[in-house]
């Protein structure tokens, strides 16, 4: 693919969600005209004016962009997403396209390891219903002692990472700290072994579930990670473990996830995911017994744009180097 010169390139921002802090900040457009003043950067609010921007775009940057809207984009060479679940771009025409996509791998991950930390602890300690006992002026240090699952120590505890990415890693790392035993698995049974005492391949990783303790889920959402964990996982964890998704909503059951809770199979369970988001009201997650839910929460930094771009002035410098690029999307894979 030949690769443009600032001169000649435009790169059009274009991310618009309900959630504000999803929406690329001024600082993103900012940092990159300081950098190449002769490139046009186009920072649109909205989709509404996409159309008309789209048929002279070198280098798109945001979320989503549609097959129809691909059609448009005739001169498009490279996509960067801003989320790092690119599962929104896999539909054939962009995979055949010869487009380049790359995503920011590693800006969530810190942000991410110490929610799902906080997470790990909170089931230990059992802080939810601590917060739901003080909100009701309720000393509740005899019930809280008294309900099935007595309140625990990591430390020793086996944590089973699924998809020991660099957010899994991030996460093994603190809870090292704690001096639990971390096991990790990847698709191929390779990986960073700092941290990790073990790690299995997809092929074999429910050899490890009879063993864990703590199961963190953090794979990407592909095809073959849809409701990875379901009866079958479930039925093959020892009574009393406890569970964590904050990969993506659909690589649990969810109606397999209440029915554990509600058998006493799983001693808790937390999510910063789900398969609707928002979680509608009348969902039965809400009222499941010992789970621990946050609102997609968990990528959530106050330095998050910071981290964003950065990673595109490093990317987009390699680019006019002519250097290999990082981060780039396996489109056979789909991560």
């Amino acid at each position: 693919m030949k690769r443009t010169t600032p001169g000649e390139t435009k790169l059009v921002i274009c991310v618009w969600h309900p959630f504000t802090e999803w929406r690329p900040k001024p600082l993103l457009a900012e940092g990159i005209r300081k950098r190449w003043p002769g490139m046009r950067v186009v920072h649109l609010p909205d989709y509404d004016q996409l159309p008309q921007e789209l048929p002279d775009t070198d280098i798109f940057v945001g979320y989503s962009l549609r097959a129809k809207q691909l059609k448009d984009a005739k001169k498009l060479k490279w996509l960067h997403s801003t989320a790092a679940g690119v599962a929104q771009l896999m539909y054939p025409e962009l995979r055949d396209s010869g487009i380049m996509v790359t995503n920011p791998s590693g800006v969530f991950s810190v942000p991410m390891a110490e929610h799902t930390m906080g997470l790990l602890l909170a089931l230990a300690r059992n802080f939810p219903d601590s917060v739901r006992q003080q909100d009701k002026a309720i000393w509740s240090q005899q019930e809280l002692w008294d309900k099935p699952q007595h309140l625990a120590e990591v430390n020793g505890q086996a944590l089973l990472i699924v998809g020991y990415g660099s957010i899994g890693r991030e996460l093994a790392k603190r809870a090292k700290a704690f001096e639990m035993r971390i096991w990790g698995v990847t698709r191929s049974g390779e990986g960073d072994g700092n941290y990790a005492e073990k790690i299995f391949s997809a092929a074999q990783w429910h050899e490890a579930l009879p063993e864990a303790d703590y199961v963190v889920m953090a794979a990407p959402e592909t095809a073959e990670t849809k409701h990875l964990i379901g009866a079958k996982e479930i039925a093959l964890m020892k009574r009393g473990t406890r569970l964590i998704n904050v990969g993506r909503g659909s690589l649990l059951d969810q109606k397999e996830l209440i029915c554990a809770l509600e058998k006493g199979v799983l001693a808790g369970a937390a999510i910063d995911v789900a398969e609707t988001e928002p979680l509608p009201a009348d969902s039965p997650l809400w009222r499941a017994p010992n789970l621990f839910i946050t609102p997609h929460t968990s990528a959530l930094s106050d330095r998050l744009w910071k981290r964003q771009a950065a990673l595109l002035v490093e990317l987009l410098e390699r680019w006019f180097d002519g250097r290999e690029m990082l981060n780039r999307v396996d489109l056979a894979r789909g991560y």
